[in-house]
């Protein structure tokens, strides 16, 4: 009993100190919690359910600018922007079963100025899971932001001027061809906010500033620079600023003006005018007063008829089109010409797959002898048989082909199949020693060793050299560099025909003939124009009497100058404005003249003359007069299949076709 009563006694102490450890170690914690929220270098505040602020810590305090007591019941949305956050805050995470609530905020300082916060705010439950308050722990995000703007703003503007980049304006242009019928915040000058996607229309004004390359290469990249950053702040302030339309540097010399609610081509035209106004003052840059005019290509459309990046390609073609007409104006997106211009790319590009996949043929077409009718020769003439665009004549690739550079492996093609051809018509008609004459591209010359690719085509096809003629444009005979003249005298001298094609078209440099390694002038179309018309009724009006060649017959008739003086003279027209037939007449004339004149030079040098485009018997018969050696022409033979000409020579000379 003893023990037992001294064992009862003994333990109410035990249990004191207890419960009086326990009360020391919850006041040690308070005590640190209390010292690590007064202390703590981040804003802590403890709120009630009813999301006013129980207790602030002194960083909190200091970071909008108040002092701890007067925070004291203050509600929460009048420091922190209500906005994106629960209209109760405390009841929100009771009701989620969220712990904690994280968002990015700006409070108000007592200043007025925005304070970035990261804010994070956590429910606090008693020891029996109830929740009591919730603690929002404050942390300044201030610097981080404004370094994260710079940052975004270096990445959306350009550095040099300033104005919004490419980046930005696809950005703006994303945003403006997005579905959806809401205003998203995006106004053009008229302040109408955006229609419905099948209603709102978009235009783009792509500018690039004439000449501005040859700024830089005389007076210095830096003088360009100020030039580029001058240009930029007269658009801004032209444009920008006036009709809030977006002004972006888009690279280089190249600026682009968006419209995001366009009402009509109308209204980007009338932008495109102004800006080439705005640009019309001269620019004073480091001394230097410099001029600048623009081309600007316009693009304007429905966004659900677009994509942005076929609107930013199609400004961007129409630009160019702009500089093509002559600069320093602005041009209107046409459709058809942009049909145009993508078919003559998309040629471009299947070129050489196409000579691969043996899409190419060859047709030839006669060179008849003006005074004996036979076939002496025959010209190749490459036809694309494409699987879309069906059969293409030259005119439609060979420029291409010129531009890109395919000329090359196809005219080493043409040229090997002529060779083959020529050679199985010599095997069949050996007594005719018909040639072929195959067109020669100047670039052939620059871009690949045409004698050694000649060599090897004569020799591979077992062709005499006298059997081949090449012909080569006057321009690129003569012009600059002494390469192609290199070449063609190699060529001669191997034995092979050149022939000058569209003789008087180009240089026209008479003095080079007697000095080129040439045997053959072909006269271009156009001066066979005249030859159309029917002969003139006066006797002996011949073109050899017109050049005073033939015969003595030179004096026989009056001249021309003479006959259309006493035309005029008859005539009630005014002796200026002479009637119509007589302008004709002279025209006629005047280029059975020119012809005639050039046969004999060329025949007094030692050269032939082959006239291209004979239609008719009347023209052959007085280009013969001339004494025009050699001609082609539907009258004679339309390009068609080798066999044509085999089935010609057969016959011994051509059936005129009567069209």
């Amino acid at each position: 009993m003893a023990d037992s009563a001294h064992s009862g006694s003994g333990g109410a102490p035990g249990r004191e100190d207890g419960d009086d450890r326990l009360l020391a170690a919850l006041r040690a914690s308070e005590s640190r919690f209390r010292a690590a929220f007064c202390d703590a270098v981040i804003g802590m505040a403890l709120i009630d359910p009813e999301d006013r602020i129980i207790e602030v810590n002194p960083a909190f305090a200091a970071l909008i600018g108040r002092g701890v007591g007067e925070l004291v019941r203050t509600h929460l949305h009048e420091i922190i922007d209500p906005e994106g956050m629960p209209p109760r805050l405390f009841t929100a995470l009771v009701h989620s079963q969220r712990e904690r609530f994280r968002v990015e905020k700006p409070l108000k300082h007592r200043e007025g100025h925005t304070v970035w916060s990261k804010v994070t705010v956590s429910l606090i439950r008693d020891p029996a899971g109830q929740p009591l308050y919730t603690l929002a722990l404050v942390e300044d995000m201030t610097e981080q932001r404004r370094l994260g703007d710079r940052l975004e703003y270096q990445a959306l503007h350009d550095p040099l001027t300033r104005l919004p980049n490419r980046t930005f304006f696809f950005e703006r242009l994303d945003a403006a061809c997005l579905p959806g019928t809401e205003d998203r915040g995006n106004r053009g000058g008229s302040g109408r906010p955006v229609a419905v996607a099948e209603e709102r229309r978009v235009g783009v004004c792509y500018l690039d500033l004439d000449g501005f390359a040859a700024i830089n290469e005389t007076l210095g990249h830096h003088i360009g620079d100020e030039l580029l950053i001058a240009v930029a702040t007269r658009l801004r302030r032209g444009l920008s600023e006036r009709d809030a339309h977006l002004v972006a540097r888009m690279g280089g010399d190249e600026f682009a003006v968006l419209v995001t609610d366009s009402v009509g081509s109308e209204q980007l035209t009338a932008l495109a005018g102004r800006i080439l106004e705005v640009l019309e003052r001269p620019f004073d840059v480091a001394g230097h007063r410099l001029v600048v005019t623009a081309s600007i290509g316009v693009v304007e459309r429905s966004v659900h008829e677009t994509t942005p990046t076929d609107l930013v390609k199609d400004a961007d073609s129409t630009l160019y089109w702009s500089k093509a007409d002559g600069r320093a104006r602005w041009t209107l997106y046409d459709p058809d010409r942009g049909a145009h211009q993508l078919t003559r790319q998309l040629l471009a590009t299947a070129l050489r797959p196409a000579l691969e996949r043996g899409e190419f043929t060859i047709e030839y077409q006669p060179l008849v002898g003006l005074a004996d009718g036979a076939v002496h020769g025959a010209e190749a003439l490459v036809r694309w048989r494409h699987p879309r665009y069906g059969t293409l004549s030259p005119d439609r690739f060979i420029p291409l082909a010129e531009e890109s550079g395919a000329i090359v492996p196809l005219g080493k093609w043409v040229l090997e199949e002529s060779c083959r051809q020529a050679r199985q018509w010599l095997t069949e008609f050996p007594d005719t020693e018909t040639f072929v004459s195959v067109n020669l591209a100047a670039r052939q010359i620059w871009d690949s060793d045409v004698v050694a690719d000649v060599a090897r085509a004569l020799d591979s096809a077992g062709l005499p050299a006298r059997l081949l003629q090449l012909e080569i444009t006057e321009s690129a005979l003569l012009g600059p560099g002494g390469r192609p003249l290199q070449a063609l005298q190699a060529l001669a001298d191997m034995g092979v025909r050149i022939a000058i094609d569209d003789f008087g078209t180009g240089y026209s440099n008479l003095a080079y003939l007697s000095r080129l390694p040439v045997h053959v002038l072909k006269l271009d179309g156009t001066f066979i124009e005249g030859f159309r018309d029917p002969a003139p009724p006066t006797a002996g009006h011949s073109a050899a009497a017109a050049v005073g060649g033939g015969g003595g017959g030179g004096a026989s008739g009056a001249s021309p100058a003479t006959s259309s003086a006493t035309s005029s003279a008859t005539s009630s027209a005014p002796a200026e404005r002479p009637a119509l037939p007589e302008l004709h007449s002279r025209r006629r004339d005047a280029d059975e003249q020119i012809v005639g004149a050039m046969v004999q030079l060329a025949h007094t040098l030692g050269l032939t003359v082959t006239a291209e485009g004979i239609e008719s018997a009347a023209q052959a018969e007085r280009l013969r007069l001339t004494g025009c050696d050699t001609a082609q022409g539907w009258y004679f033979a339309r390009p068609g299949e080798a066999e044509l000409v085999a089935a010609i020579l057969r016959k011994g000379r051509p059936a005129p076709s009567h069209r």
